[in-house]
């Protein structure tokens, strides 16, 4: 007889404390070798059949189980094994406020899928999972299930900060919350300044912007004040790449040189792309990512080579003086001709000093020229 499936035995839940427990270690900090991660966005079970299909009861999620447990096949079998998947936001498709009992089987549904995958799942809160105006019990509901709606880990040398952006579209009813993310934001911004990642990433559900930076505000996107603002301050500490979701489409621009990355859905789609999921290589240098579409991403992940690690010499070491003799400051030697020719040669380890020699001179040290006979 199987045993039955529980949430609490099988699905962990990984974000605590504003951390992220699989990475929590100082180690973390360095970079070592390339590697990779998978992006996924809106797997949001019950979406197909309740929205694209327009089935306003009894509908199911059986094609977003399906979709989700094949890319976590995939996942599981790629090499080199991913470091961690991230889903960016939209968890689940019911609202929390309105539909808690429905919401309740899809995270049930949700957990036991997910407890599957061989990597460390990084959750990331959307509308769809505190709601479109997060109260302060919409986000402790999303809390106690998934975990903290922000955190930051370091992974290989990488910085990454988890945000909720729901904070950004309506924080009326929760302005506490919205400004403590505020705070904590600033903290990890000025992580990134003072230790200068390899790389600094953001995960979010909602973009700032869709395809550039100076659109006008839609439902997808975020107003623009606002925007422009945040853009600016992550460019100024130092990120350089945001992954988003949301929009059930792929698109994506450029902030002067951060990139904006808005990745299509595990689930139901808006657009022309099918369910699918972002494969990113975290390289020295840069990011390389690419959207696959389900059933067609590689299993064997190319990256470069691992460099070899050199010994460092240290600046601080300086290699022992050999002691040199002193030389004699007096010299009886009556030619300067002489004593000129010794001074060339460095004289050799004699103290000569007139009438007290350390040892025998050497028979030149003691040669007197004869008289000039000139008048």
């Amino acid at each position: 007889m199987p045993v039955p499936f529980t949430i609490e035995s099988e699905f962990v839940v990984s974000a605590r404390g504003r951390k992220f427990l699989p990475f929590n270690s100082q180690d973390e900090k360095e970079w070592s070798d390339p590697f990779v991660f998978i992006q996924a966005a809106d797997t949001q079970f019950g979406m197909q059949e309740h929205y694209v299909e327009g089935l306003a009861t009894d509908y199911g999620w059986d094609k977003e189980i399906a979709w989700s447990r094949q890319m976590i096949s995939e996942v599981n079998a790629m090499s080199p094994r991913p470091k961690f998947m991230v889903v960016c936001g939209d968890l689940l498709d019911a609202w929390p406020h309105t539909e808690a009992e429905v919401r309740r089987q899809q995270e049930i549904d949700f957990k036991k899928v997910f407890a599957d995958l061989e990597v460390p799942l990084v959750c990331v809160c959307g509308n769809h999972d505190v709601g479109n105006t997060p109260t302060p019990s919409t986000v402790a509901s999303y809390r106690k299930s998934f975990g903290d709606d922000y955190f930051s880990f370091w992974c290989n040398g990488v910085f990454f900060i988890v945000i909720n952006t729901q904070f950004y579209e309506d924080s009326s009813k929760c302005p506490e919350l919205a400004s403590d993310q505020e705070a904590w934001l600033e903290e990890q911004l000025e992580t990134v300044r003072r230790e200068k990642p390899q790389h600094a990433v953001v995960f979010q559900h909602i973009p700032w912007f869709l395809n550039t930076p100076d659109e006008d505000k839609e439902y997808f996107n975020i107003t623009e004040d606002l925007r422009k603002t945040m853009l600016e301050r992550f460019h100024s500490a130092g990120i350089r790449h945001i992954f988003t979701g949301h929009y059930h489409r792929n698109a994506g621009g450029r902030y002067k040189d951060l990139e904006l990355v808005v990745t299509s859905a595990v689930g139901a789609q808006l657009g022309g792309d099918k369910p699918g999921y972002r494969v990113v290589k975290v390289l020295e240098n840069s990011l390389e990512h690419k959207y696959y579409d389900l059933g067609t991403a590689p299993t064997e992940i190319t990256l470069p080579k691992p460099k070899k690690t050199l010994l460092k010499r240290s600046n601080s070491y300086k290699a022992p003086k050999t002691p040199r003799p002193a030389m004699a400051r007096t010299v009886s030697i009556a030619d300067p001709s002489v004593l000129k020719q010794l001074l060339r040669a460095s004289m050799l380890p004699y103290t000569l000093k007139t009438g007290i020699p350390d040892m025998p001179p050497p028979p030149w040290a003691t040669f007197k020229s004869p008289k000039s006979r000139c008048r």
